[in-house]
């Protein structure tokens, strides 16, 4: 305990001592946020300097290890980082799908050279990635995919289509699900990593309800794909893809608790209304268990001791949380919280992001889905 307090201690004072004051206020929205890659633009020489010293401890990944660009530390001092950072009001200094999908998956089943070559890239925010899964014809069954992985000899040739590529526009390169064989749904399906630049590749964004277009149509046609870029077997891909989809939900399912993590009842300030006080306060409690949960959950995942259908569960929750939140922000809002364009609200985020939560019920498999695994794996309910 003495060590934990001591290590809590050295952690402050650096963060005190590195962390930028622009860098200790609540990002605005998703454009303060850092993507890094080659197509990202800095906002600021302080996000710049923040990421820079942040990655340079590695405490962009801090229970990475060093070897791969991480900290190399252990979940209670992973934890204090997080809780000292919390306290500061530290922003994140990197997002990454790399972080939080690919790179659990490349450390569990990537080859020692895939590892060496893309983990640092992705803890110093080198590279931005972007996830081939979803396809016009196999959303909700995504083991029904098409895209299809022709063996050239020396590479792959990819042809096909994926649908609501998050951030394909602005990715670097892409980590996706093929199909390698049609003997097996399951079987035949291999996992492959390829440079968004690649000859073939193409790719037209979706407008949503919201205003804006995070999401992404991606194209594959005639895209060579060199087979030192397949991770894990040929045609054992599913193994990859479920374990990252259980990293995958896990992140959503974060979305519960608020960007930056900030108690709901203090975001919004003062509220007359009595009813909706006491509505704030007791999703602020169920914030606050979702969150120690939360922590229980990703001890367990880290150490394979967590139930297969967790993240289903998980993902369920952060949810149907964060829908609630934003329910509630739009309604301490009143008719203030419906400007759509206006710089008093800056450019309407409140409704916007209150319509973007829609979309949490579908990514990363919709509710329904995870309802039902929740049912047939946890609850073992019959004729589940």
């Amino acid at each position: 305990m003495a060590d934990v307090e001591q290590f809590r201690r050295e952690v402050r004072d650096w963060l005190e001592a590195n962390c930028p004051a622009e860098m200790r206020t609540p990002m605005r929205s998703e454009k303060d946020a850092c993507w890094g890659g080659r197509h990202f633009e800095f906002q600021s020489d302080a996000q710049k300097r923040w990421l820079d010293a942040m990655a340079s401890r590695g405490w962009t990944v801090p229970d990475w290890p060093k070897d791969y660009g991480g900290g190399g530390l252990d979940a209670a001092q992973t934890r204090v980082l997080k809780e000292e950072m919390a306290s500061l009001g530290c922003r994140p200094p990197l997002t990454s799908f790399g972080i939080s999908m690919l790179g659990p998956a490349l450390l569990k089943y990537g080859r020692e050279d895939q590892k060496k070559r893309f983990l640092p890239e992705i803890a110093r925010g080198d590279i931005r990635w972007c996830q081939g899964y979803s396809e016009p014809g196999a959303g909700s069954d995504l083991a029904d995919l098409q895209t299809r992985a022709e063996d050239k000899g020396d590479h792959y040739l990819v042809n096909g289509q994926k649908v609501w590529t998050s951030y394909a526009d602005q990715a670097d390169w892409i980590f996706c699900l093929v199909r390698t064989s049609a003997e097996s749904k399951h079987g035949g399906i291999s996992f492959l990593l390829f440079d968004m630049e690649s000859p073939g590749v193409s790719t037209k964004p979706i407008l949503l309800i919201s205003g804006y277009s995070p999401f992404c149509e991606t194209f594959f046609d005639d895209v060579k794909v060199p087979k030192d870029q397949l991770v894990g077997e040929v045609n054992k891909g599913w193994d990859v893809a479920k374990y990252l989809l259980g990293h995958e939900r896990e992140m959503i399912s974060g979305m519960g608790l608020g960007g930056d993590k900030q108690a709901l009842g203090r975001a919004v300030g003062s509220i007359d209304d009595p009813l909706l006080r006491a509505e704030i306060a007791a999703f602020d409690v169920d914030a606050l268990a979702f969150a120690a949960m939360s922590e229980r959950f990703i001890d367990q995942l880290k150490a394979g001791g967590a139930h297969p259908a967790m993240p289903s569960m998980m993902k369920y929750a952060g949810t149907e949380l964060n829908k609630r939140r934003h329910e509630l922000v739009m309604a301490a809002g009143g008719s203030d919280a419906l400007e759509w364009d206006s710089d008093r609200s800056g450019g309407g985020k409140a409704a916007r992001d209150w319509l973007r939560t829609k979309a949490n019920s579908i990514e990363g498999g919709t509710s329904e889905i995870q309802l039902g695994i929740v049912a047939k794996h946890i609850l073992r309910l019959p004729g589940a």
